[in-house]
């Protein structure tokens, strides 16, 4: 069993993992992100895209009301929709799932955001955002037992029964966790962690658990939330995480093949 979760920023060649999944013969779970399409529909909408920083550092999705309609429309509506239907072409009977669906996904909305705008501390406390907390793995395997392939998005469900946006790597940390996945793949437009972000060439091979801390330093934006995912991960049972590029020939042989960054 393992857990594969492509990205959906610009640049991502979904279908080239959607191809190479369909060739797998070992049961998987996909989750898929769409903040790209998202952006871009929100822009169009009026609503343009909000990023904020927290006072620890990540950088997050500003999730208000009407931005989270936007990215349920994308990421849980069309996005979905469109990975689905593909797999289904390639003769992998994927059902499609948001967090929300019967409960899949649970967590704690958060009731405040601490983040610093232009220096300063604020809080906001209108904002949509969670972390899972709670898997419905008794689902997850009814449809793997009964050969379906789950295909998982945000937003996930709070404990107050709220669509909430959560972020998708985590989400995906969440269900490898819950399944006793032994792989988690990470899928993106980057080769893996790079010790120079200008230069591809800089890819972090492999990093022992043990020792993740000192590579922390070069995951940038949103690739942060990748190394919490991973941690996440590993300290509840993971054995490996990988992340590698999703464009390069069979990027899930490859990345099972040690192909990126390999933690373990």
């Amino acid at each position: 069993m393992f857990v594969v979760k492509v990205g959906g920023g610009a640049g991502i060649d979904v279908d080239n993992v959607l191809v190479d999944l369909a060739s797998q013969r070992e049961p998987f779970v996909l989750l898929h992100g769409g903040s790209d399409e998202t952006n871009e529909v929100a822009t169009k909408l009026g609503h343009p895209p909000r990023f904020v920083t927290s006072v620890s550092g990540y950088t997050s999705r500003r999730t208000d009301k009407e931005t989270l309609g936007i990215f349920s429309m994308i990421y849980a509506g069309k996005r979905n929709v469109e990975i689905v239907s593909r797999l289904q072409q390639l003769g992998v009977n994927a059902l499609g799932l948001a967090g929300v669906d019967g409960r899949l996904l649970e967590g704690t909305r958060k009731e405040t955001l601490k983040v610093i705008e232009e220096g300063k501390r604020k809080l906001i406390r209108d904002d949509y955002t969670g972390k899972v907390e709670k898997v419905n793995v008794a689902l997850l395997r009814l449809l793997l037992e009964n050969g379906y392939v789950p295909v998982i998005t945000a937003p996930i469900l709070s404990n107050d029964g709220e669509a909430v946006n959560a972020d998708v790597d985590r989400c995906a940390a969440a269900v490898a966790v819950a399944l006793e996945a032994e792989e988690l793949l990470f899928l993106s437009n980057v080769p893996g962690l790079l010790r120079d972000l200008k230069d591809p060439s800089s890819v972090v091979s492999s990093i022992p658990k043990a020792k993740i801390d000192q590579y922390v330093g070069f995951a940038k934006d949103r690739f942060q939330k990748k190394i919490m995912g991973a941690v996440e991960a590993l300290d509840h049972g993971v054995e490996r995480v990988v992340f590698s590029s999703a464009n390069i020939p069979t990027p899930v042989r490859a990345a099972r093949s040690g192909a990126g960054t390999v933690i373990s």
